[in-house]
């Protein structure tokens, strides 16, 4: 189940992402192809950032449910598992801030768009 949806998520970004250079080859005006780029760019920075979010949450939701089923079994280890629990749901947090910064390079900076459109 789990490589399924693997493949099926993995051939949805690549299907999305590769349609901006399938577009930017059909050749045509430049103002359609500047807009086409900047909507399949706004369509990935917000697809990557809906799944970061989801994958986040549902994992810290996990590490939570185990570190409180841990301390209900050992309580005299609650402050360490604790510690490692804050510790790791920094780590999974990263996870989500790393793809706002990458949806916010490829919204505001386009670092392709010379390429695609020839932009600035």
């Amino acid at each position: 189940m789990r490589s399924k949806l693997t493949g099926v998520v993995t051939g949805v970004l690549a299907a999305v992402g590769s349609t901006t250079f399938a577009w930017a080859a059909e050749g045509g005006a430049k103002a359609g192809i500047d807009t086409t780029y900047f909507w399949v760019t706004v369509l990935t920075a917000g697809f990557g950032m809906a799944i970061a979010s989801a994958v986040a949450a549902l994992a810290q939701a996990r590490a939570i449910s185990a570190a409180l089923e841990g301390m209900a079994r050992q309580p005299n280890a609650a402050g360490r598992i604790q510690t490692a629990m804050i510790i790791g749901l920094a780590l999974i947090e990263s996870l989500a801030i790393y793809v706002l910064l990458i949806a916010l390079i490829l919204l505001f900076a386009n670092p392709f768009s010379a390429i695609i459109v020839g932009g600035p």
